[in-house]
């Protein structure tokens, strides 16, 4: 027997029936299905999948290819990349990878070539709001064999070994065990980092390790630094 046809016969049920016919449709249901030609009002407004909401793009980083137009700063090995929001960067020595889940920024090349760069939060990191502060210089550049005390996990160790490049070296000094493991780890992919774990107040304990530096960063903060 033939259902009855009100107005928009729709079936009720948890999908809120197509309708049938031309009718309004406002079948009721969890997912708001759409009657024929009517709406489907399931939770009034399409319920959990509604029409607006949900849909949008998640910012994903600053990726906007063409649209972002990476500067060199004064600073030699860092960069000022320039679109929605300016931020302070770092060419990326191990393109793909990130250390504290910072954004990428990754600009195209007039040859196809891609250059990923590294965004460093000057929230996160003294050297970058010292920069970003107008300091005079860093006296690090790339090439430079940086000695950088009290390195803690890695963060600014990260972008210093960035601007230095391969041929530069940093020797990172961090006394806290726990924040070492997560050193030695970046260190694993960053070639030019050398971890050592030891108490940067008692140089003589790693003198064999560290040969003659261009920069000495002291990022320790403690009382007798």
């Amino acid at each position: 027997m033939a259902p009855p046809r009100g107005r928009g016969g729709s079936g009720g049920g948890f999908r809120g029936g197509r309708g049938d016919g031309g009718g309004r449709g406002r079948g009721r249901g969890f997912s708001g299905g759409r009657g024929g030609g009517g709406r489907g009002s399931a939770m009034r407004g399409g319920g959990m999948r509604g029409r607006g909401g949900g849909r949008g793009r998640g910012g994903g980083g600053m990726r906007g290819g063409s649209k972002v137009v990476v500067e060199p700063h004064r600073h030699e090995g860092v960069f000022i990349a320039k679109g929605k929001e300016d931020a302070l960067v770092t060419k990326n020595m191990v393109p793909g990878e990130t250390v504290y889940n910072e954004k990428k920024v990754s600009v195209q090349n007039e040859d196809g070539t891609k250059v990923e760069y590294r965004v460093w939060n000057p929230f996160r990191s003294k050297l970058a709001a010292a920069i970003l502060g107008g300091v005079d210089d860093v006296w690090i550049k790339p090439g430079a064999k940086v000695l950088y005390l009290g390195a803690a996990s890695g963060t600014t160790v990260s972008h210093v070994s960035d601007i230095v490049g391969p041929t530069g070296v940093v020797y990172a000094v961090e006394f806290s065990h726990r924040s070492g493991r997560d050193l030695v780890n970046m260190a694993k992919k960053r070639t030019n980092v050398i971890p050592i774990i030891e108490d940067a107040r008692h140089p003589a304990k790693y003198r064999m390790l560290v040969g003659m530096v261009d920069v000495i960063f002291s990022d320790v903060a403690q009382p007798d630094q």
